[in-house]
């Protein structure tokens, strides 16, 4: 954990139990500091609206234990029913996961070391609402940098899509499938690293949204969200692609060198794109620089490359146009203005090739 998430929880902890005792009045707020800390625990992305479900279920547990425990008193078959119909109630609400944990463990406190009086109940709601809304007014007030995180997690993706190009290169050129073997590994571990890319915008939306010291920051938000489904597609079809170049070279089949050359120069293309992903405005490589060399790539992979080739040859050049396309829309281009940047092929002189289907790549 870095230095920064642990300075909030400590800030919104002390300020949540300031808030209780010096301005609301309450004695012993045990809840507001708690709320406050859960509610910055909770994922980047989520925490608006999992700071609403933690409040509710401190509600519901609070309210379902003051009420049970007043009447039937604590003890073992106690808590066993005020848990139960503490969760019973979040799940009728059709809530997450937070929501019927905070109500269970908000109903055993009640029933075990918080017994409940006349305004216990009221003052424990009040006090975790304190402590979602100063969790809340934490984050806003120092944030994390709501770019930079995707960003380099952009720059981390296309940098390892530019190693398994330069290994799928190498495998081809020495007909080795060794490197092959590396490069698909790589391309199918990089799932994760997309999911995390999605949450890492979201977290930073949410952030550009609440903080006015980052409200300037959107419309970088908005290129990296427009960039991460191209980016997908991308892995997905460069996956294709290590596992197709691993057929043609255990089946011994040709290839035109110059085809290769385009592949290499397609992993030199995704290097300047991971050093755009994480340029500050005004720096180079902009969008502008990587498009021109994606168009650079684009412009060679002529229908040529395959004139009398194998299926996985064939199959190896409609997925680097593929890929190409899918960078030139990480760069900044819409879909038709990147395929229009491709030569004509024989079979459609307006498209190429569809990609070949990558659901098990």
């Amino acid at each position: 954990m870095s230095a920064l998430p642990i300075l909030q929880c400590a800030v919104a902890a002390a300020g949540a139990w300031w808030v209780a005792t010096e301005i609301i009045g309450h004695p012993t707020p045990f809840f507001a500091p708690i709320a406050a800390v859960v509610s910055l625990g909770l994922s980047l992305g989520a925490r608006l609206r999992r700071s609403v479900e933690l409040v509710a279920g401190v509600t519901i547990g609070i309210g379902v234990g003051d009420l049970l425990i007043a009447v039937i008193g604590t003890g073992t078959w106690q808590i066993a029913l005020v848990v139960g119909l503490a969760m019973s109630a979040a799940v009728l609400l059709n809530s997450g996961p937070i929501f019927s944990m905070q109500a269970a463990s908000s109903a055993v406190l009640v029933a075990t070391l918080l017994p409940p009086g006349d305004s216990a109940g009221v003052d424990r709601m009040v006090d975790a609402l304190t402590g979602g809304l100063v969790g809340i007014a934490v984050v806003a007030l120092i944030p994390t940098h709501p770019v930079g995180r995707a960003r380099k997690q952009a720059a981390n993706i296309l940098g390892t899509a530019a190693e398994v190009m330069r290994l799928v290169a190498d495998g081809l050129v020495s007909n080795d499938d060794k490197p092959l073997e590396e490069a698909l590994r790589k391309a199918r571990a990089t799932q994760d690293s997309i999911d995390s890319l999605r949450t890492q915008i979201l977290g930073g939306r949410e952030i550009s949204r609440i903080s006015p010291l980052y409200w300037n920051t959107r419309g970088r938000l908005d290129r990296l969200a427009a960039a991460a489904d191209p980016l997908d597609n991308a892995l997905r079809n460069i996956r294709v692609l290590a596992r197709r170049s691993l057929t043609l070279v255990r089946d011994d089949e040709i290839l035109n060198p110059r085809l290769v050359d385009q592949v290499d120069k397609l992993a030199h293309a995704l290097e300047t794109l991971k050093q755009m992903a994480v340029a500050d405005p005004g720096q180079q490589p902009d969008q502008a620089e990587a498009a021109r060399v994606l168009r650079s790539v684009a412009s060679g992979l002529k229908p040529e490359l395959v004139h009398n080739a194998g299926l996985s040859a064939t199959v190896v050049f409609a997925q680097v146009r593929s890929v190409t396309v899918d960078l030139l829309q990480v760069a900044g281009l819409k879909r038709i203005s990147a395929i229009a940047t491709l030569p004509p092929t024989v079979e459609n002189p307006a498209y190429p090739p569809e990609p070949w289907p990558s659901d098990h790549a």
